[in-house]
């Protein structure tokens, strides 16, 4: 509105006599102007004051109260010998609502304040947004409100609602006031929503909320049929919207114990094709009681999933017969033993059945109920008597054990003392007491280390122990303090390390002052480091970031060269499939030693792919990623590595864990270099051998720790096997301690199910013995740009496949677990979203129907075609 002219002149005068004071005059020649600006507009007040001694400063007063904090600018300067002129003017840059209010000018002349005349400042400007409607996910067909609320000066604000960029309503309608709330009946396609606040001065309008229409829950999901190993489960489809449902995930798992630390593989997991809707889950155990649920699936998203619903299979027959049976004779009577059935009985066992026959005589079976004991009394001696026992359950009789011959007690007095001592008690009172006293001995001796430890800590907290030495018969106390570093700036921490002044300054722009990073929650932790969200405060914005801590110190000069002048290398990384590093801060620690590297990454909104993968399958909402979308990212990983192996980089740790997802859904290869150099090859020292990340190390690695391109060429095999089968752990059934034999005697990772022959010829070569055998990164991904283009692409309508990984409580970040029944730990949200042009991740149907568990791939035998993409 310009500067603001003088239009106000008024003349105070002011007389007070005091004791030996003289009287003065003092004149307001200028108060401030009364004002009508816009928000965001920068104001400027003023005023002018004329008396006859050198003047205090000016003060400013809004609605009556002090400005402690005001920016005003004072001049003051002789009109004569005798009167001064002072003026002051006060700025309100980008003034905002809270600033309105009247102002005015305060002078203390010998303990009288004296006021200038009030101006008001008054603002008004477009509407405001105080709310904003927000992005939803509604079921078909459910009610759901919006908000939106804007507010002025000047008023009255009205609110006009858009879906799809149409008006809902129009100015005189009374929902049209403000603050406006939407209430809608319900949806059956997905759409868009926004507002436009209208007042006097124009028109503002709101950020688009995409409302995303997903089908209904499931309804009535129940027990149609059942058997002693299967249950048929049948429900209800919940509306869909305006495309029908397509698949349906059935999980089951047994409740024997808590189901939120229920493992991946124990969970039964099948996607079927519907209608229609009900489904047999076979291959279970008798009597177990197991909880089921279902969601579905149509082109638009996938439905939230039914609750767990616990069903109970049959009880069945004994699966065993009984154990160690004894028999003998003596007379005419005959005693027989034996110990119940192991593992599941089935059911609840009911009791025992014993057979015994003679030779040239029927067999006769005897009920014995839960006894274990059974005395048949003959009607005399009998030679070469037989005798079966069997268990039983209400559902039917167990298998028979093996018929075995009834002896004299005298021949058999000796075998069945034997078998009782082998079913006594697996130890005796005096190996108890032998063990008790190892252990009693082993405690102590820990007790006494970690005593000893904190007493050594204790004398070494603030400098060098205190060393006792006898002179002149006196106790001498020797102390040193040990060395401090600064923190007050980045150049104090630099002299402060002893490296060279060279590399000092190629670290100008690497290195970043500790206190511009703020840190947040904590994304992961692992064996060496967490890695934690937080904000980089640059000169004019505010960076969100992920910072990774280390756990491990670095301990000589050397070491610390070598992190710095890795760090360097670095920050000058600049390609898509490769993290770039932000900067490096030192950090201050309590420990003797050099300050512990803090490493700033970029933060990666979709986590990391391992997590990815597995969220696909094992999620709130399964996804069904295809062929193209797997082979994508083994392109974009194989791309970063061929990126850094021309820079001489050499990872050591290649897997898909350690493969991020930004929010293009681009993979990004990370933790390149740093662990090298960090941890200067600890990492991977025999000292440190359990930490060795083993199933994806190269075999020659493996034997003498020796590490080359061709080595992370062997990781990159393993991290493609990974990404085929959707983030199952490799080797499956073999221990870490195992993996070097397996590998020795020519085992390599089986081909998944689903995966093209031509992709596990690729990932194979990179599992040849002699590393010279293996291709280069860069044929690597030339195969993969080939195997891709071959693949059938998206037509019609394209989609981009998303998985959010941003849910409530837990975001993934940086750098990455499944807990599908606790959404605000781990809770995945499957939202497709369209796009112009090519589609780079395309969503097909699932695969046909069968057994599967949970740990089987989810994907088709075959890639999917251009009709199947459209369906």
């Amino acid at each position: 509105m310009g500067k603001v002219s003088s239009s106000l002149l008024c003349v105070l005068v002011v007389w007070w006599t005091g004791t030996g004071a003289a009287q003065m005059d003092l004149y307001f020649l200028e108060s401030p102007s009364n004002l009508t600006s816009s928000l965001g507009k920068d104001v400027r007040l003023r005023c002018a004051v004329q008396l006859s001694q050198e003047l205090p400063e000016i003060g400013w007063l809004r609605d009556g109260r002090a400005l402690e904090l005001a920016d005003s600018n004072q001049m003051q300067m002789p009109i004569n010998d005798q009167d001064w002129l002072a003026i002051s003017e006060l700025s309100i840059p980008s003034v905002q609502l809270s600033e309105a209010g009247s102002y005015q000018c305060a002078v203390w002349v010998n303990g009288v304040e004296v006021l200038s005349d009030k101006a008001h400042l008054e603002l008004e400007g477009l509407p405001f947004f105080s709310e904003e409607p927000q992005d939803l996910e509604v079921a078909a067909d459910t009610p759901f409100n919006l908000s939106c609320s804007a507010q002025g000066p000047p008023e009255p604000v009205r609110v006009i609602w858009l879906q799809d960029g149409a008006p809902l309503n129009s100015l005189v309608d009374p929902m049209a006031w403000v603050p406006s709330t939407l209430a809608l009946s319900g949806l059956n396609r997905s759409a868009s929503f926004s507002c436009e606040a209208h007042n006097a001065k124009g028109v503002a309008t709101s950020r688009t909320a995409a409302v995303t229409v997903v089908p209904q829950r499931p309804r009535n999901l129940g027990l149609v049929r059942r058997s002693e190993s299967s249950l048929e489960v049948g429900w209800e489809p919940g509306a869909s919207g305006d495309s029908p449902l397509s698949i349906c995930t059935v999980q089951a798992v047994r409740s024997d114990e808590d189901l939120s630390t229920v493992p991946p593989e124990d969970i039964y997991n099948q996607n079927l094709n519907v209608p229609p809707f009900h489904h047999v889950i076979e291959g279970l155990a008798p009597f177990a009681t197991y909880h089921v649920r279902v969601a579905c699936r149509g082109r638009a998203g996938a439905s939230r999933w039914t609750h767990w619903v616990p069903m109970e299979t049959l009880e069945g027959a004994p699966s065993a017969p009984p154990e160690n049976i004894t028999a003998f004779q003596n007379g005419s009577r005959a005693t027989v033993e034996w110990l119940e059935p192991r593992g599941h009985h089935g059911g609840i066992l009911r009791g025992y059945k014993l057979a015994y026959q003679s030779p040239d005589s029927p067999e006769v079976v005897v009920d014995v109920g839960l006894t274990t004991e059974k005395t048949l009394d003959l009607a005399s001696w009998v030679q070469n008597l037989t005798v079966r026992v069997a268990a039983y359950t209400a559902a039917g009789d167990g298998p028979w054990s093996n018929a075995i011959m009834v002896s004299s007690s005298y021949q058999l007095a000796p075998q069945t003392q034997q078998v009782r001592e082998n079913v006594a008690p697996a130890f005796s009172w005096h190996w108890w007491y032998v063990v008790v006293a190892v252990a009693v001995a082993v405690a102590f001796i820990i007790f006494l280390i970690l005593f000893l430890a904190r007493l050594r800590k204790k004398e070494t907290r603030f400098g060098e122990a205190f060393e006792p030495r006898m002179e002149r018969g006196e106790l001498v106390v020797h102390y040193r303090v040990r060395k401090s570093y600064s923190r007050r700036t980045t150049e104090a921490t630099l002299n402060s390390l002893g490296i060279s002044e060279e590399l000092k300054e190629k670290l100008r722009d690497v290195m970043v002052d500790r206190h511009k990073v703020a840190l947040g929650k904590t994304l992961g932790e692992g064996e060496f480091g967490s890695v934690m969200e937080g904000q980089l405060n640059q000169d004019d914005s505010v960076l969100k970031v992920a910072v990774k801590t280390m756990k491990i110190a670095i301990c000589t000069r050397s070491e610390m060269e070598d992190f710095l002048s890795e760090a360097v290398c670095m920050k000058e990384f600049d390609h898509p499939n490769v993290m770039k590093l932000l900067g490096v801060c030192l950090q201050s620690t309590e420990s003797e030693g050099y300050p512990s590297p803090v490493v700033i990454l970029p933060f990666m909104k979709h986590g990391d792919l391992h997590s990815f993968l597995l969220y696909s399958r094992l999620g709130e909402s399964p996804l069904y990623l295809p062929t193209q979308t797997l082979v994508r990212f083994m392109a974009d990983v194989a791309s970063g590595m061929d990126y850094l192996s021309s820079k001489n980089f050499i990872h050591r740790d290649l897997a898909a864990r350690n493969c991020m997802l930004n929010e293009n859904m681009i993979v990004c290869v990370a933790d390149f270099g740093l662990s090298k150099k960090i941890y200067n090859g600890d990492y991977y020292r025999q000292g440190r051998i359990a930490k060795m990340p083993v199933k994806w190390i190269a075999i020659e690695s493996l034997a003498d720790r020796v590490y080359t391109i061709k080595s992370d060429v062997w990781s990159f095999g393993v991290t493609m096997w990974e990404i085929a089968t959707r983030g199952q752990t490799p080797y499956p059934g073999v221990e870490n301690s195992e993996i070097y034999d397996y590998l020795r005697q020519g085992h390599r990772l089986k081909q998944p199910p689903d995966c093209l022959d031509g992709l596990y010829e690729l990932m194979a070569s990179c599992w040849a013995l002699h590393p010279k055998e293996r291709p280069s990164f860069e044929m690597l991904h030339s195969e993969l740009k080939k195997t891709l283009q071959s693949l059938p692409t998206a037509q019609g309508a394209d989609e981009i496949l998303y998985v959010n990984m941003e849910d409530g409580g837990a975001e993934q970040g940086a750098m990455g677990g499944l807990d599908p029944d606790q959404p605000t730990k781990g809770a995945v949200t499957a939202q497709v979203h369209q796009a112009e042009g090519a589609g780079r991740y395309v969503l097909c149907p699932a695969p046909p129907e069968s057994s599967r568990r949970l740990g089987d791939p989810l994907a088709p035998p075959t890639p999917c075609t251009a009709s199947e993409e459209g369906a």
